[in-house]
């Protein structure tokens, strides 16, 4: 899934704007969707439809460049209308979705091998999927890491909890960064979902609550009544 508004940000357009027409600031941020890609169909091996989920503020010239742009990565793309058509407007795109389907079910290709350490497993993932020379951390994480892998569960997949805006952990390192190191700050068992995550860079992870949580302007009368739950 892909938005022109989303590609306009990678490409260096402030959020303030990207309502407005920047052709050029599209091609630029294309190389964003090229990575993610390159993550579908070459980490992956899997077939990838791209669905251009349409605003009202996407001009026609940017649809326009999208659709080229999809065209020279030879990816079949389609411009998905479903939030003012409703089903309709993603009849398209499920169409190229199911042609896209192979004709057997496909085995996945993997990023890592799961009987890897997990050190390797956070390598290779930097490595190959953020486009990064490699991964950093001090001492007491790594000995985090080399303790979990003595404890047995060096065979647990790796989740990773960073910046969602960039490939980096630099969220103003924009498009399809690579040659940066993903720092990792602290590392997380997850012993009963049975994975372990690494966060890296300045993330909040969950609750990630605004300065005035929406909770604060929930109340309930003597009656029963809540009010500021909507």
């Amino acid at each position: 899934m892909a938005t022109v508004r989303s590609l306009k940000y990678q490409g260096g357009v402030d959020v303030a704007d990207l309502p407005t027409e920047d052709v050029d600031a599209l091609g630029r941020g294309v190389g964003n969707l090229e990575r993610h890609l390159h993550i579908v169909r070459d980490i992956l091996g899997l077939p990838a439809v791209v669905a251009i989920n349409h605003r009202a503020e996407d001009s026609p010239a940017e649809i326009d460049a999208l659709l080229a742009a999809c065209e020279r990565l030879g990816v079949t793309a389609s411009v998905a209308t479903h939030f003012a058509d409703g089903g309709a407007g993603a009849e398209d795109l499920a169409r190229k979705v199911v042609d896209a389907c192979p004709p057997a079910p496909v085995e996945p290709t993997y990023t890592y091998p799961l009987a890897t350490t997990l050190w390797d497993k956070m390598t290779a993932i930097a490595s190959r999927v953020y486009g990064a020379d490699g991964i950093s951390a001090d001492a007491g994480v790594r000995a985090q890491i080399q303790r979990l892998q003595d404890d047995g569960y060096g065979e647990l997949p790796v989740c990773v909890a960073k910046t969602q805006y960039s490939f980096s952990t630099n969220p103003a390192l924009l498009g399809a960064p690579d040659g940066h190191t993903v720092n990792v700050r602290e590392v997380r068992l997850a012993a009963g979902a049975r994975f372990i995550v690494m966060i890296c860079g300045s993330i909040m992870t969950m609750p990630g609550l605004p300065a005035r949580p929406a909770a604060a302007s929930i109340d309930v009368d003597a009656d029963g009544r809540i009010t500021g739950l909507f």
